[in-house]
C-alpha cells in the first residue's frame, strides 16, 4: 500500500518537473525574433554607412590582431571562468559569417545567438548592441558581407572547462540582465541628446568598460536611469573611470568641447588616452563625425555625479620640497615629462596633478601604465612622438608603490597610497604595452 502511494505521489511530482524541463529546454534553445526575413540587396552607399557603424561599434578592438587579416578574430579575452577568443567575423563561408542571412546576423549581434542556436558569451556586448537600430543593422551587415575581405582562419576554442562551458544557462542570464529592444528616443530630450544616448548606450557600448558589474558579471545599469551607469569600473588591470559629472573620478571638470577634443584627437588639457581607451581611440572615436562627438559630449554632461562618493572637487596645491618616499624617484624619473609641479606639458605630456588616476581610489591604472607603459596613439594616421615608457625593468615593486603613493598624495591629489603587493600582483598578470597597436585601415 505504501509503495503504491509513493508511486502515485512520485508520478504527480514528475509531471510538473517534466513540464518545467520542457519549458526550460524550449526557452534556452529558442531563436529570438528578428524583423529581417530575407537578405537585402547591397549598394556602395549602404556598405559605406555600415563601415561607419562598424567604427562607432569598434568591432576591430576585439576581432582583429596585429599582422592578421581585419576581423579574422583570435584575440584572447580573460574571463572569471577562463579564456575565450574572439571569432572570425569576415564573410568567409567556412570559418566566418559568410553563410549568415541578415536575420542570422541580427540575432548574433543584437541577441547573442548564432544560427545553430549557440549562445554567445556576453563578452560580445550584445546587451548594448541590442539598442542598434534596424537601419544600422542592415548597414553593418552590408559592410561585413561586401566591404570586408574573407579570411579563411579557423576560430580558436575557448579554454573554459566543462561544465562551466555549457552555453544554455546564458539564455537565462539574458532573460534577467539583457534588454531585448532597440533604443527608443526620449521625447523629453532633444535630438542631440538622444543621438548621444544612442551611441553611448548602443554601438559605443561604453558601459561594457565604464559601468561596474554585479555578482553575475552583469552591468549594474544600462542607461541613465541607474546611478551606477558609467560610474567607473575595474577591468583587465585597468580602471575605466567614471564618465559622469564626478569632479574627481569623472568628467566634472571637462567641458563639452574638451570631451569632443579628447575623442577626436586623443588628448586635451586634462589627459591623453591610454590603456584600453587607446585602441578605442585609434580605431573608433577619432573616425566619428563631429556631430556625433558633440552628441556624445552633450549626453555625458547630462549624467550627474555622486558628491558623496567623489568628495569635494579637486583643487591644485603647490608642493614644497619633500623627502617623502617616492619624491626622489619622481624627480629623477617622472618630472622631465610631467613637471616638478605635476602640471605636465599640455596637451602632449598629461598633468598628474588632478589626474583621474591620482584621484580615484582604485590604483590599477596608475600601476599598470607605470609598469607597462602606453601604446602608440595614432591620430589622423600619425603616431605620436611621446609615449609613457615601461618601468617594470627599472623600478622594483616597492619603488613603484612609493612613487605612485607620492604622486597620489601631492598637488591636492587624494587617491591614497599604493601597496607594493598590488604592484607585484599586476606585474605578474600584465605585459608591456605593444609599440605596434592595432590600426585598421578598412578600405
Amino acid at each position: 500500500m505504501n509503495n503504491r502511494r509513493f508511486a502515485r505521489t512520485a508520478g504527480w511530482l514528475a509531471l510538473p518537473c517534466l513540464v518545467a524541463a520542457a519549458v526550460l529546454a524550449w526557452y534556452v534553445t529558442r531563436q529570438p525574433a528578428s524583423p529581417f526575413e530575407q537578405t537585402q540587396s547591397v549598394d556602395a552607399a549602404l556598405v559605406s554607412r555600415g563601415e561607419y557603424v562598424a567604427r562607432l561599434s569598434d568591432c576591430v578592438a576585439c576581432h582583429s590582431l596585429p599582422g592578421k587579416a581585419p576581423f579574422a578574430g583570435g584575440l584572447e579575452m580573460a574571463t572569471p571562468l577562463g579564456a575565450i577568443h574572439a571569432t572570425n567575423i569576415t564573410p568567409d563561408r567556412d570559418n566566418g559569417i559568410g553563410n549568415y542571412s541578415l536575420a542570422d546576423f541580427d540575432r548574433a549581434v543584437r541577441h547573442g545567438v548564432t544560427p545553430d542556436g549557440r549562445r554567445l558569451y556576453p563578452a560580445m556586448p550584445y546587451p548594448s548592441y541590442v539598442k542598434l537600430s534596424d537601419d544600422d543593422i542592415r548597414a553593418l551587415y552590408a559592410f561585413f558581407m561586401a566591404g570586408v575581405q574573407p579570411a579563411n582562419l579557423p576560430n580558436i576554442p575557448s579554454d573554459i572547462p566543462w561544465p562551466l562551458n555549457l552555453r544554455w544557462p546564458i539564455a537565462l542570464w539574458n532573460g534577467v540582465f539583457a534588454p531585448s529592444t532597440p533604443y527608443a528616443a526620449k521625447p523629453a530630450q532633444d535630438e542631440l541628446w538622444n543621438r548621444g544616448a544612442y551611441i553611448v548606450q548602443g554601438p559605443g557600448h561604453c558601459g561594457s568598460c565604464h559601468t561596474p558589474r554585479g555578482l553575475a558579471f552583469n552591468e549594474k545599469a544600462l542607461d541613465e536611469s541607474g546611478a551606477p551607469f558609467l560610474a567607473g569600473a575595474l577591468l583587465d588591470g585597468w580602471y575605466a573611470p567614471s564618465l559622469r559629472q564626478d569632479p574627481n573620478s569623472g568628467l566634472g571638470r571637462w567641458s563639452e568641447a574638451q570631451i569632443v577634443q579628447f575623442l577626436k584627437t586623443g588628448r586635451n588639457a586634462h589627459a591623453v588616452v591610454y590603456g584600453s581607451m587607446t585602441e578605442a581611440f585609434n580605431n573608433s572615436t577619432q573616425f566619428m563625425q563631429d556631430a556625433d562627438l558633440a552628441a556624445i559630449a552633450r549626453y555625458l554632461k547630462s549624467l550627474p555625479g555622486d558628491p558623496q562618493r567623489d568628495g569635494a572637487p579637486w583643487q591644485y596645491q603647490a608642493a614644497a620640497a619633500s623627502n617623502a618616499p617616492g619624491a626622489h624617484t619622481y624627480a629623477t624619473r617622472c618630472a622631465s615629462c610631467h613637471g616638478l609641479d605635476g602640471k605636465g606639458q599640455p596637451e602632449w605630456m598629461p598633468p598628474l596633478a588632478g589626474a583621474t588616476s591620482a584621484l580615484a581610489k582604485e590604483s590599477a591604472s596608475a600601476i599598470n601604465i607605470t609598469l607597462n607603459g602606453s601604446q602608440r596613439v595614432v591620430a589622423a594616421g600619425v603616431p605620436d612622438a611621446y609615449r609613457m615608457p615601461a618601468f617594470r625593468e627599472q623600478l622594483s615593486d616597492q619603488e613603484i608603490a612609493e612613487v605612485l603613493s607620492y604622486m597620489r598624495s601631492t598637488w591636492g591629489n587624494n587617491g591614497g597610497p599604493v601597496d607594493a603587493q598590488a604592484v607585484g600582483k599586476l606585474r605578474g598578470h600584465t605585459d608591456p604595452a605593444s609599440s605596434s597597436p592595432i590600426i585598421l585601415h578598412m578600405r
